[in-house]
């Protein structure tokens, strides 16, 4: 299991002062679309210069040949991980897999993962809003299925779809679990979550936490009690 800190923030000087205060403790720290945005690349890079490894989370959707040619540039930045979008479809992750499988021969490949439903969606409103009447857990396994026949090597998942995921995917199969609240927290806008101890049990590989510690008043402590009730 590795704990990745959701650098969730507006501004660099914020990102950069959080790194600095969980220095060896964490390695890796999740990019997300308002900080690349703000940012682009200076923002992996400051990452990548403390020895730390980064998860850019972006969420590619777009036509296959598009997300392709993202896939060969962000192969190109020595990102650990990064992903996909899977209601994109079989097509469009399967153009992204064989685009880093070319760009990296040689080098590292960055793990390429699908994300299936938004942990801020509940069954009322995949229904209502979104017109998809199947049950949330029976998607998310059938979107997880898809992304795993387009060669992807993992998804991304609310804890509460982890064990349903391990049991039919294989222990290989790469599950990161955003949505994750330690004992006492806010569960601001994550409608399906889990205490870390929990999403490890039920098979979680990485677990993305960012505002219970990054908005804590010591955010070095609260990440090693998280640590501690993995232990």
């Amino acid at each position: 299991m590795s704990l990745i800190v959701a650098l969730d923030f507006p501004k660099l000087e914020s990102c950069q002062k959080l790194i600095e205060e969980l220095r060896g403790l964490v390695k890796f720290y999740k990019v997300g679309s308002e900080l690349f945005t703000a940012y682009g690349w200076e923002a992996v890079d400051i990452i990548h210069r403390t020895g730390s490894e980064v998860f850019l989370d972006l969420k590619l959707h777009d036509i296959p040949i598009t997300v392709a040619k993202t896939a060969r540039i962000i192969c190109k930045k020595e990102i650990f991980m990064f992903n996909v979008h899977t209601l994109g479809g079989f097509k469009m992750m399967s153009e992204a897999r064989i685009a880093v499988d070319e760009e990296c021969k040689g080098i590292r490949k960055p793990l390429l993962l699908g994300v299936t439903i938004l942990t801020s969606l509940s069954e009322k409103e995949l229904s209502n809003e979104l017109g998809i009447g199947r049950p949330l857990k029976e998607e998310v396994l059938d979107l997880a299925r898809l992304a795993k026949r387009a060669g992807l090597d993992g998804v991304i998942s609310s804890p509460e779809e982890l064990q349903i995921l391990r049991k039919e995917l294989g222990k290989e199969f790469v599950l990161v679990t955003p949505g994750v609240r330690p004992v006492g927290s806010d569960a601001h806008d994550q409608q399906r979550s889990l205490t870390p101890k929990e999403a490890i049990r039920l098979g979680a590989h990485y677990l993305v936490i960012g505002r219970p510690i990054a908005q804590a008043s010591n955010p070095r402590l609260a990440t090693q009690e998280i640590l501690q009730s993995l232990a």
